[in-house]
């Protein structure tokens, strides 16, 4: 796929031991962190680390976020699918679809009230460009939303009825049907949702995770879900992943489980690389690079 892009580093650590020494960009594709390390530490003239992964937690290491190289990720290429797998849960749980299966497989006419989602309450945890689809989608649902996010932004966005700071996520928390959460995973994130979270969620709320496993404190998800301190959840993202075999979540009734496939949709590939791609003509050409991540703060 590089073949005619020269000085790049695709990071798929066989190419790592074999690379020439000119090497001034490097494409996280696959492999380790300690691989990138290798090659960082390796490559002296490195500039520019692009990541085909939109979330650096497991990635980032100290020599790089001391440096002055810049860091870009694929913050975008996989948002619309992450949106409406959201849609989905959001769906799933308020039309109770596993009662319509059950219901189907007993050959039973049973017929019962189903809940609307249009002027239901939807609180996004993380509004960056994975809220940012949630919302767009759960505002053609005619859902009103909420957003955490560290700093509001300066314009308004027309879809958030309502911004919360970290220190109001539980005043959020409290009057959301619905929970998305789409944050970054960094040491003050890890988390973030746990026993004091769900106590004061809604009972009727359901949890949707779209952004990464350790967000959510499973032990306390679990509680939450067995003793129905919440109705349900909606996880792509789990810790830890994969989930052992015999883990509860796997059997609760309550729970949608997709094993992290949620953004793996046909051409996601061909789109990771062809932003890459764009990347490196603007590297090329000295043009300001998009996705430029805050090192330090990890997004």
């Amino acid at each position: 796929m590089l073949a005619n892009v020269s000085h790049v580093l695709s990071c798929d650590v066989a190419a790592a031991a074999a690379a020439e020494q000119d090497i001034t960009a490097i494409l996280l594709w696959s492999g380790t962190r300690d691989a990138v390390r290798e090659a960082f530490l390796r490559d002296k003239n490195v500039r520019w680390i692009h990541s085909r992964f939109a979330g650096l937690d497991s990635w980032i290491f100290p020599e790089l976020v001391n440096s002055e190289v810049v860091l870009t990720n694929a913050k975008g290429v996989y948002s619309d699918p992450l949106g409406e797998f959201a849609l989905a849960a959001i769906l799933y749980f308020a039309k109770d679809i596993p009662r319509l299966r059950r219901n189907q497989a007993a050959q039973a006419w049973t017929r019962f009230e189903m809940e609307r989602i249009a002027g239901q309450t939807i609180g996004i945890v993380g509004y960056g460009d994975i809220g940012h689809a949630v919302a767009e989608r759960a505002h053609a649902m005619g859902m009103r939303i909420f957003a955490m996010k560290r700093h509001a932004p300066e314009q308004p966005d027309p879809l958030i009825e309502r911004y919360y700071t970290p220190a109001g996520l539980h005043q959020m928390l409290a009057v959301c049907d619905y929970v998305v959460i789409a944050a970054p995973l960094t040491p003050e994130t890890r988390h973030m949702i746990g026993d004091a979270e769900f106590a004061v969620m809604k009972p009727s709320a359901v949890l949707i995770n779209v952004g990464r496993g350790p967000l959510v404190h499973t032990d306390a998800l679990v509680c939450a879900l067995h003793s129905g301190r919440i109705k349900g959840a909606g996880l792509d993202v789990v810790d830890p992943e994969p989930l052992p075999a015999g883990h509860p979540l796997y059997a609760m009734e309550n729970v949608l489980l997709s094993p992290h496939c949620a953004d793996v949709v046909a051409g996601w590939k061909e789109d990771a690389m062809r932003f890459f791609l764009d990347q490196y003509e603007r590297f090329r050409k000295n043009e300001p690079l998009l996705n430029v991540v805050n090192k330090r703060l990890g997004y």
